[in-house]
């Protein structure tokens, strides 16, 4: 099942698919280790949902809400 990053609850976890952004934001997520094929484990949500906390590669990033809306993945079960 594919759905974006911002969809993901607590503790799901996730292949990155595919970026959608485009220009600086693309090359911002890359940077960060927000690549295809990267494993994507959800950790927290700021109360109003934004920012969010994940776990890639091995370390705790912080992404705004409109970051995680470029991310689609592929939920792993």
């Amino acid at each position: 099942m594919e759905k974006f990053l911002n969809e993901f609850g607590i503790g799901e976890r996730g292949i990155v698919k595919k970026i959608t952004a485009e220009g600086k934001i693309k090359r911002r997520l890359f940077d960060m280790g927000v690549t295809p094929r990267a494993e994507i484990l959800m950790r927290k949500a700021a109360p109003l949902g934004d920012p969010i906390e994940v776990n890639v590669r091995g370390y705790e990033l912080t992404l705004r809400k409109s970051e995680a809306q470029c991310v689609l993945m592929e939920v792993i079960k």
